[in-house]
């Protein structure tokens, strides 16, 4: 068996041009982002851009059940899903990636030979049929339960080292923006009584301008134009919010300002 865990990737080992197209694939999937169901659809739609795919799904696997949730939705036949499912625990990227804090990119055949991956059913049954030879899985959520992914997946060419170098360069800045989106569904989903709690933080009107609008997925250059001001004086009213709020990030000030979460996240 191949050793499924690689070093991480390093920025020397890519070109310039490379470099951009990663920091430009970054931005298009964090510019406005409004929460997890629209990072899937702006990484299903830009990551093929950066990672050539046949398909690029996110999925959400339960490590507990052993059941997987693919987006976009209403993508495979439910026959398909359903096989997916009785062959989920034996999947080398679910057996390599759940539950594994340190999970990185990884592709198949960093885990299972081509000849020995086709003898398992889960080939046979599964890939087969929906014509996929190679796949390669960017995790970007792990917890003891759930499993997420975007996972890139090609009938011909193997998944090249350059490749999984750039989407594991990616991967822990599209880790944040995860947590960020679902910290947005989670500020979508309060209760109206919220706004009071809200209004109590120890911040000055401009401020909290500034933190509504982060929590709808603003970027500060977003929030500059809206309020008329230069980005700079965005990054000091957030300086400032995340001080009074006792946290450090983005992410943190949002959850804070929603009633979840400790001071200094």
């Amino acid at each position: 068996m191949l050793h499924p865990f690689q070093p991480a990737a390093s920025a020397s080992r890519l070109s310039s041009r490379e470099l951009r197209k990663v920091l430009d694939t970054l931005h298009a999937l964090g510019d406005a982002c409004a929460g997890s169901d629209d990072l899937a659809s702006r990484g299903i739609e830009c990551l093929p851009g950066l990672i050539g795919s046949d398909l690029t799904t996110l999925v959400v696997c339960d490590v507990d059940s052993g059941h997987r949730l693919v987006k976009p939705e209403g993508l495979l036949p439910r026959e398909m899903s359903e096989v997916f499912d009785r062959y989920f625990r034996q999947h080398p990227l679910v057996r390599a990636h759940g539950r594994n804090p340190h999970a990185v990119t990884a592709r198949l055949a960093d885990l299972v030979s081509q000849s020995e991956f086709h003898r398992q059913p889960l080939y046979n049954e599964y890939y087969r049929p929906i014509r996929i030879e190679h796949a390669m899985a960017m995790p970007i959520h792990v917890d003891q339960r759930f499993l997420v992914s975007f996972v890139f997946n090609r009938e011909r060419r193997a998944f090249s080292d350059r490749e999984r170098d750039l989407a594991e360069l990616l991967r822990p800045h599209v880790a944040n923006l995860y947590r960020y989106s679902v910290a947005l569904d989670r500020m979508t989903a309060l209760p109206r009584d919220v706004s009071t709690q809200r209004a109590a933080l120890p911040l000055t009107r401009r401020e909290r301008e500034v933190l509504d609008w982060v929590a709808a997925g603003k970027t500060n250059r977003d929030v500059a134009a809206i309020l008329g001001a230069s980005p700079r004086t965005v990054e000091k009213h957030l300086e400032r919010i995340y001080e009074k709020l006792g946290v450090e990030t983005r992410i943190a000030a949002v959850m804070r300002a929603a009633g979840r979460g400790s001071s200094r996240n």
